[in-house]
């Protein structure tokens, strides 16, 4: 497979290569790996979060609300 990236991406993939003792092919397909596997781990969670409201299991607005509050205040 042969991917086309601009210069400036290819640069900086390069200069961290050459950080990490690894070639650009290893950092690129590593950075694809973990692409790949948080999109599959995503999905499932919306999976699971759409077979959870069609079962009824909601959060009321307010709730959410409170939710936030306490995670994010001011």
């Amino acid at each position: 497979m042969e991917v086309r990236i601009k210069p400036d991406l290819e640069s900086k993939l390069e200069q961290l290569a050459a950080e990490r003792g690894q070639n650009t092919d290893a950092l690129v397909e590593e950075a694809l790996l973990k692409f790949v596997e948080y999109d599959e781990w995503f999905r499932g969670q919306v999976d699971e979060g759409l077979a959870a409201a069609e079962r009824g299991e909601l959060i009321d607005h307010e709730d959410v609300v409170k939710l936030i509050h306490r995670r994010y205040p001011g």
